[in-house]
């Protein structure tokens, strides 16, 4: 992003199939390296799901970051959105895009009946953890993650 750039001209708007590429790009700097053609098969699949919404941060045709957001229920507790996935371009970070993002997934879990909302976080994203904290999240348990190929 140029740095002449307003974040005031940031827009937050549903994500769109030709976003593909840049969510994909995003993705990797996140650390999850994605295919474009694959991103879009991913993209495709959560829009035909009502339970699930992503959000995208733009100015001037530039998709800085993304949010994922959505319903999970699980019979330990009441329902409530999760937030899936955030990321701003590193040369936009530090501009309120991310808090405007979680502002939007909050805004759709409310507009979906949700009254809270969980994200997690790998332990080692200390700016992460910050980041949430300043939003207004707290941290409520620290968990070990277990994944088994099928």
């Amino acid at each position: 992003m140029d740095p002449t750039t307003s974040v005031d001209r940031v827009v937050i708007r549903s994500v769109e199939p030709s976003d593909a590429d840049a969510v994909a790009r995003l993705s990797g700097e996140l650390g999850y390296p994605v295919a474009v053609e694959r991103m879009a098969q991913r993209l495709a699949s959560i829009a035909a799901m009502p339970d699930h919404a992503v959000f995208v941060a733009e100015t001037a045709g530039e998709v800085l970051g993304w949010i994922h957001v959505s319903a999970v229920a699980h019979l330990q507790s009441e329902p409530r959105a999760e937030i899936g996935g955030l990321v701003i371009t590193g040369t936009a970070r530090g501009q309120r895009i991310g808090a405007r993002l979680v502002a939007r997934a909050e805004a759709w879990a409310r507009e979906h009946g949700f009254a809270s909302i969980l994200v997690r976080s790998q332990i080692a994203r200390d700016d992460a953890h910050r980041f949430y904290l300043r939003e207004g999240y707290e941290r409520t348990k620290t968990s070990a993650v277990f994944t088994k190929t099928l």
